[in-house]
């Protein structure tokens, strides 16, 4: 039995972003076949997009446009080459947003990260994640099978008859939120049922502590977290080491700052930009409003592609004050006007009843008259006055927030 799904996870990481940037201009010519990417590529020439420096003058689609996007060209926003009808299932998810999966095996590249969490041939898979319109249970139903695993399409609820289930057809293996694989196994030891066969587990969908997972360890059950979304599939997977998520094959993974498409220094916390190479459904530099961090080297585990910490946070730190919003594409912008400065952060408080802006600046070197033009340049973007106090460099937290809203109020 391989503790790898294939020769792919383990090649040298030169060898896989050759191969990535090899196949990311015929992807590029793909996706501008598409009326909204021919509008957002236009004058870019998809052959001189062979690496990441190049990839990140691309402009980022933010996930957080997609419903107004797709309202204005439904049901995809000129996005997606091909009819509704060439799909194999449409779905919708809050928003809305409009999602299609392709007519191919594994359509989300979820079997990845099932096998990395133990699920083999032969197995019976209990997935209860929900299959009504949302393509959560179909993404881990086409996985699993991929796999050769037998899946009970169970979605979330119904813990009776889930119980029923489970003593019948003995599954090994669960699939769903780890809050539900809780529920089910108190309910169970509440009832006086057998939920004994299920020893391993791939989660999603919603915190996994560390202090869960011993629990669920403690139960008997080996539980690995995934990280996916509607719009992608499989983006990330724990394995056996568990030191961080190691990113899917077939995907170019960046870490920006927060509100703009710029990539941070490896290990710096900031917003996940992910751009696939399918051809079916190309999405280039989709900002996903999540925070993570890349780990530095291969998993103990063997995997040699990037990794990452896993969700910390979102990104999308809009806050309004005054009465207007400020978000953190002005605070980058702040920060391009004055590149000798470091990590920036405007905390929001309140005094009596006004707000009041704050914006912390890492500064090499602190003077009055650098604090001064910060602060003029802090009104011209945002139109609202702040005080500006100059840190030591490295003084700022690493944690990829850059508006922190810390009002308070009776």
């Amino acid at each position: 039995m391989s503790d790898h799904f294939d020769i792919y996870e383990t090649r040298e990481p030169a060898e896989r972003e050759a191969s990535l940037f090899a196949r990311l201009p015929d992807v590029l010519r793909r996706a501008a076949e598409t009326p909204a990417y021919a509008e957002r590529l236009q004058g870019i020439d998809p052959s001189r997009i062979t690496n990441r420096e190049a990839l990140a003058g691309l402009p980022v689609l933010r996930k957080a446009e997609l419903p107004a996007l797709q309202k204005a060209s439904l049901p995809f926003g000129g996005f997606v080459p091909g009819a509704p009808g060439s799909f194999a299932r449409l779905f919708t998810s809050p928003g809305p947003i409009f999602e299609a999966e392709a007519n191919a095996p594994d359509p989300w590249r979820m079997a990845r990260g099932l096998h990395a969490a133990g699920f083999r041939n032969g197995d019976v898979v209990l997935n209860t994640f929900s299959y009504h319109l949302t393509p959560g249970g179909f993404i881990m139903d086409s996985g699993a099978r991929a796999l050769g695993c037998a899946v009970i399409p169970a979605g979330p609820g119904n813990t009776e008859q889930q119980f029923e289930l489970i003593e019948a057809y003995r599954p090994v293996a669960y699939c769903g939120t780890p809050d539900f694989l809780k529920i089910l196994l108190d309910g169970a030891e509440a009832a006086g049922r057998d939920v004994s066969s299920i020893r391993r587990a791939l989660v999603s969908g919603a915190a996994f502590p560390k202090s869960l997972q011993e629990e669920f360890s403690s139960r008997g059950i080996e539980a690995y977290q995934a990280y996916a979304t509607a719009d992608l599939g499989l983006v990330a997977y724990e394995s056996p080491a568990r030191e961080g998520l190691v990113v899917n094959e077939g995907l170019i993974v960046e870490i920006v700052k927060p509100g703009t498409g710029d990539p941070v220094p490896e290990g710096d916390v900031g917003e996940i930009v992910v751009t696939t190479l399918d051809p079916h459904r190309p999405l280039i530099r989709l900002a996903l409003g999540d925070l993570t961090a890349s780990l530095k080297g291969a998993s103990p585990c063997g995997r040699t592609n990037m990794r990452i910490k896993g969700w910390m946070g979102r990104a999308d730190q809009a806050a309004k004050v005054k009465g207007m919003f400020v978000r953190p594409e002005q605070v980058a912008e702040i920060g391009r006007r004055h590149p000798d400065l470091g990590r920036l952060r405007l905390v929001i408080t309140r005094e009596g009843e006004t707000d009041m802006m704050t914006l912390m600046a890492e500064a090499p070197s602190p003077g009055d008259d650098l604090a001064a033009a910060i602060g003029d340049t802090l009104q011209n973007v945002t139109k609202l006055k702040g005080v500006v106090t100059l840190t030591t460099p490295g003084s700022l937290p690493n944690d990829g927030k850059v508006i922190a809203d810390e009002r308070t109020y009776a």
